[in-house]
C-alpha cells in the first residue's frame, strides 16, 4: 500500500495523518482527481455540514478535526404557546457521536450587511443529518457537547424543559420535630 513513485503522490489530498520518516500510504490520500483540501476527506455517501458556534466553543479550542460531538438543540417546540404547554423552552440531544473534520473562522455578514467573524464547525454526517442540521440550525440554538472518543454508545435522553429545572429534585422537606 505505499506509494513508491512521487507523481502517483502530487496533486493529491491527504485524508489522514502522515507522519516524518514513514511511507506515505495509499490509504491516507484521497482518490487520484478528487482534489484536496476539505472535500476530498469526506467519505461517499456522507456530507460535510457547517454550524456556527460560539466564541467559547470556538475560540477555546473545544472542538478540533477529529474529535467526536454531540449536536443539542434548544428552543420552543411547535404548539408549545398552548395552553396546556407550561414547561417553557425545551432542549433534547439532535444528533450523536458526530465527527468534527474542521474547525476555525468564516465571514459572515450581520444584519447591517457589515462583515463579521463568526466561529464555524464543519461536521461530518449522513444526507439525513444534514438535513436535519440544516432545518435546526435555522429554527432552533445549537450547542455541541464534547464526547469521550471511547464513548461511542447513543444514550436514550428524552430532553428537558425549563420548568423541570425549578422541579424540586429533592422531594418535601422533612416534617419538624414536635
Amino acid at each position: 500500500g505505499a506509494i513508491v513513485d512521487k507523481k502517483e503522490a502530487i496533486g493529491r489530498g491527504v485524508i489522514s495523518n502522515l507522519y516524518q520518516g514513514e511511507p506515505i500510504l495509499e490509504s491516507r490520500l484521497a482518490a487520484p482527481g478528487a482534489g484536496g483540501g476539505l472535500a476530498s476527506t469526506i467519505p461517499p455517501g456522507m456530507r460535510a455540514c457547517a454550524v456556527k458556534v460560539d466564541e467559547v466553543v470556538g475560540v477555546a479550542g473545544f472542538v478540533t478535526p477529529g474529535m467526536h460531538v454531540d449536536v443539542l438543540i434548544s428552543g420552543n417546540p411547535p404548539g408549545a404557546s398552548d395552553a396546556n404547554t407550561n414547561s417553557g423552552p425545551r432542549v433534547k440531544t439532535l444528533l450523536q457521536d458526530i465527527s468534527v473534520l474542521s474547525a476555525g473562522t468564516d465571514i459572515s455578514r450581520d444584519n447591517d450587511g457589515k462583515p463579521q467573524q463568526v466561529q464555524v464547525v464543519n461536521l461530518l454526517v449522513t444526507p439525513e443529518q444534514a438535513e436535519e442540521l440544516s432545518l435546526a440550525s435555522n429554527q432552533t440554538k445549537i450547542q455541541l457537547v464534547l464526547r469521550n472518543p471511547m464513548d461511542t454508545k447513543i444514550a436514550e435522553s428524552p430532553g428537558t424543559a425549563v420548568a423541570n429545572l425549578y422541579a424540586d429534585k429533592n422531594g418535601a422537606p422533612p416534617a419538624a420535630k414536635p
